[in-house]
């Protein structure tokens, strides 16, 4: 009788193990698929906004801006050239970060610089020619090379201006190259996978962020 209870109990566990055994390769290839499916979708490991950058256009190298102070026309600069460096030089208060800003942001901070020197200052910056926003395309398009531009542009529009791939370009490992400065003030890069059929699918607007400024659209 104890022999019969102890085959009963080996049977048992050995029928619970099998049971967990195949659960676990099925909850093994359940992973698998979701992994495989998400390499095949291809989302960006990077979260971009498909639109325009939050705040309006910012100022760049190259950019010409007029500056005007109020009732003082020996410190205001019809037109002042942002430098490589991102500063310009203004009367009084000297070199000033331009770059990076937006033309109200510039604003507010001639303003706050020249209250060291006049009472209640009023400063107001226009942009008179916009010469920064520029991106690079390199590898396997037609038209490599540097594209200054007037308007904001997506990926999509960016490829048609080079021209569009050339027959050994790898469309679904796109990457795009992004400069950018931390919170410590250092410059850094970051690159964003691009997939061409997830542009062209029906989400495809979501995946279609608008360039910014010395971005580089790398196709391999």
């Amino acid at each position: 009788m104890r022999r019969g209870q102890r085959l009963t109990e080996q049977c048992t566990l050995q029928g619970r193990w099998r049971m967990a055994n195949k659960s676990y390769w099925v909850l093994l290839m359940a992973i698998m698929g979701l992994v495989i499916s998400g390499c095949v979708v291809g989302e960006p490991q990077v979260v971009v906004s498909p639109g325009p950058p939050e705040g309006g256009f910012r100022l760049g190298p190259e950019d010409v801006i007029a500056v005007v102070v109020w009732r003082n026309p020996d410190l205001s600069q019809a037109a002042v050239v942002i430098r490589p460096d991102g500063k310009i030089s203004m009367p009084l208060i000297g070199d000033i970060q331009a770059s990076g800003l937006t033309a109200d942001e510039l604003a507010r901070e001639l303003t706050e610089q020249y209250k060291e020197f006049k009472e209640n200052p009023a400063v107001s910056v226009s942009v008179q020619a916009v010469n920064s926003y520029n991106f690079f395309v390199l590898g396997e398009v037609n038209g490599p090379g540097k594209y200054p531009l007037k308007s904001y542009t997506t990926i999509l529009q960016a490829i048609s201006m080079a021209g569009g791939f050339t027959e050994f370009a790898s469309r679904n490992s796109i990457q795009v190259v992004r400069p950018i400065t931390n919170e410590n003030g250092e410059h850094q890069e970051i690159r964003i996978p691009v997939q061409f059929d997830a542009l062209l699918s029906e989400n495809g607007a979501a995946y279609n962020f608008v360039l910014r400024s010395g971005d580089t659209i790398v196709v391999p």
